[in-house]
């Protein structure tokens, strides 16, 4: 049965894992142009990532000012060039959260501000996965617990790249922090810790209240735990096939690919 999309204004899709897949850094070489068919015909797009407001410039440098962003798991609302959400941890939290982080052996851990990522200079392979694999706009540093700035995201990425051991820690720290905060996979090898206040969800909404729509009109993707948010609030949604278990039960629809539904929507446009 072929789903309809009459009240679709808004796409909101994840990057690694969902539009980035099998690792990949750059996006498909079919995905921009058709993202620029959806925005001519006046159907907005917003990626909704862990990921960092500079690297998405990068990445989507075709149509970046064309384009909202969700970023650092609901943190950071970008439209039109300014912020319009914004989320973050108090002081206390986020030092007894880097406390307990500076003790994890196999782990390197990235804390976002909203300027920038602080990374420590102890390894030299993670200092080049972030600054030249992500791309991000990056401090490296000493020692993470005297950032100078209010902190929006603390992640880590696991150096074993060991599904057992990401699970490991993984339900370690969401029991430390239960009921503080939500602590969940993000892509690959990647736990984030989400700021209290924001989520992708909150974020979506923001957005949706800033271009004045409804969930109902609201498309998104995702495939990992730190979507359900915005699956469970969007009026369409795409869990991908390669999806972390159950992540499936919160949307309405699973996909191997976002090109697919894409190509789909643009030809019922076109009839």
């Amino acid at each position: 049965m072929e789903v309809s999309y009459n009240m679709l204004r808004l796409i909101a899709s994840d990057l690694d894992g969902t539009l980035l897949r099998n690792g990949a850094q750059t996006l498909p070489e079919e995905t921009v142009p058709l993202i620029r068919q959806l925005l001519d015909k006046g159907i907005y797009f917003a990626t909704a990532t862990g990921r960092q407001y500079h690297n998405l410039q990068m990445l989507f440098a075709p149509i970046k000012d064309r384009i909202f962003y969700i970023t650092e798991n609901g943190s950071l609302v970008f439209a039109d060039g300014k912020v319009i959400a914004r989320g973050g941890f108090s002081q206390d939290l986020s030092q007894r959260i880097l406390t307990d982080l500076s003790q994890e052996p196999g782990i390197e851990t990235m804390v976002s501000t909203e300027r920038c990522c602080y990374i420590c200079d102890r390894s030299k392979a993670f200092q080049y996965h972030v600054l030249h694999e992500l791309k991000n706009k990056t401090t490296v540093c000493k020692d993470l617990l005297h950032i100078p700035e209010p902190v929006i995201k603390i992640a880590i990425y696991d150096t074993t790249q060991n599904d057992a051991s990401l699970e490991k820690i993984l339900q370690r720290y969401k029991s430390a922090y239960r009921g503080e905060l939500k602590v969940v996979t993000s892509g690959n090898s990647w736990i984030d810790f989400i700021a209290p206040n924001a989520n992708k969800g909150t974020a979506l909404q923001a957005l949706l209240d800033y271009l004045h729509l409804t969930p109902e009109e609201c498309m998104v993707f995702g495939d990992q735990y730190n979507d359900l948010e915005m699956l469970k609030l969007a009026g369409t949604s795409y869990a991908m096939t390669t999806c972390a278990p159950g992540v499936e039960k919160y949307a309405d629809y699973q996909t191997d690919t976002v090109e697919e539904i894409l190509k789909q929507l643009l030809d019922q446009l076109d009839r």
